[in-house]
């Protein structure tokens, strides 16, 4: 399948690379020139507009930085330029609101489209082991599941237009939420005197247990290999857990939802971002407690 990838960052570009491995054709458009090069050393073509990145392609991958630019490059360089009947995958996390308007202008004007944001950071992009959060018709989800399952290990259909991304919003707010309290956590344990190893052994197996602690342990030194290990170098940026963190509570105020600790995690990586921190990985906000 020739498809065209839009968006070759700290995601897209190991993204595309899987694609190129399961046997695509990949034509690659990219603002920054190192993204290109690495692009095409990974075996993608690459173009030096939209335009032309998409021409003959069967299907168009995006992965961009927010909704104003998803809406702007589908607007005025994808949607009437890709061949009619494409299908499009939006693996940007954006708004709800955009995602559909997108979606509506695609289907207006013949294309299938999906929004499919992503969880699981850098390593899983490079890994090709992300899992999908997909948001559309069930024909074009049929389509799509294919071309996501070369670049994930999970490809979940959330419901209609805007579902992944509202389904991105929410497991995100509750990330962030439960990175925060397992920072705090261990903070704790240390000041009244617990071994950080004795007390990860415990509670990794006991009903405080979860995906913060055991998977992407905020502590150097406990749990397995995270960007803790690195410096907090790496992982997921604190910006981009904020960029989220707002996403989720200008979703919640749009359907008059409380979600008081959502508030506040989006307060507290607000303060560590505006503190200089913002490129660092979110668990290191345990610097901060």
């Amino acid at each position: 399948m020739k498809i065209a990838f839009i968006g070759l960052g700290n995601m897209g570009g190991g993204m595309a690379a899987n694609l190129v491995k399961a046997g695509h054709e990949v034509s690659a458009f990219d603002l920054s020139p190192e993204a290109l090069t690495r692009a095409e050393e990974n075996g993608c073509a690459v173009f030096g507009t939209v335009q032309e990145a998409v021409t003959g392609v069967d299907a168009v991958v995006s992965m961009l930085p927010n909704g104003a630019i998803v809406d702007a490059v589908y607007g005025a360089d994808v949607i009437g330029q890709a061949p009619q009947g494409a299908l499009f995958l939006d693996c940007s996390t954006i708004d709800v609101d955009t995602a559909r308007k997108v979606t509506t202008a695609a289907e207006a004007a013949g294309y299938a489209m999906v929004d499919a944001p992503v969880s699981g950071g850098i390593a899983a992009a490079n890994g090709g082991t992300l899992t999908f959060m997909v948001g559309g018709t069930d024909d074009a989800f049929a389509r799509a599941e294919p071309i996501l399952a070369a670049m994930g290990k999970a490809v979940i259909h959330a419901g209609t237009s805007g579902a992944g991304q509202a389904a991105k919003i929410c497991n995100n707010m509750l990330l962030g939420a439960s990175m925060i309290a397992t920072c705090e956590t261990f903070r704790l344990a240390e000041k009244l005197g617990l071994d950080l190893q004795t007390f990860y052994d415990i509670s990794s197996k006991a009903s405080g247990q979860n995906w913060s602690m055991t998977s992407y342990c905020p502590v150097p030194g406990v749990g397995p290999q995270s960007p803790a290990d690195n410096g907090y170098q790496g992982g997921f940026a604190a910006a981009l857990m904020l960029k989220d963190l707002k996403l989720a509570m200008e979703a919640a105020d749009s359907v008059d939802a409380e979600v008081p600790m959502g508030e506040k995690a989006a307060a507290l990586y607000e303060a560590f971002a505006q503190n200089g921190s913002g490129g660092m990985d979110f668990s290191a906000i345990i610097k901060t407690l």
